[in-house]
């Protein structure tokens, strides 16, 4: 059976041929690395955010949904707000040395 959701066929032009397949932009997620295998990087960064101080946690390999999750919990253990994309996690404030702590914790153990 064909799925004929007409919301994947939106600005498409019609095709007569019956073998035609509609060809999406969907991406393609990285899987995730086992948590020993990624070496996340945690560093302090103050430009560009209005004077604020922000801990980015950079080079997690993986699907967005873990990093989501990582980027949760990170917030969640240090009490404070944050935000995850492009590939980043930022979490509000300076807590590097408390991050990297969670992460090893969590068994992180590449973390710098």
């Amino acid at each position: 059976m064909k799925n004929n959701d007409w919301k994947d066929r939106l600005n498409v032009v019609y095709s007569t041929n019956p073998d035609f397949a509609y060809i999406t932009d969907e991406k393609e997620e990285n899987e995730t690395l086992p948590k020993q295998q990624q070496k996340l990087r945690v560093s302090i960064e103050k430009n560009h955010r209005g004077g604020k101080t922000v801990t980015l946690v950079k080079n997690f390999i993986g699907t967005d949904a873990d990093m989501k999750e990582l980027g949760k919990l990170l917030k969640t253990k240090c009490g404070v707000g944050g935000s995850t994309k492009d590939g980043e996690i930022l979490i509000q404030g300076d807590f590097k040395e408390k991050i990297i702590e969670l992460l090893k914790k969590e068994g992180y153990t590449q973390t710098k």
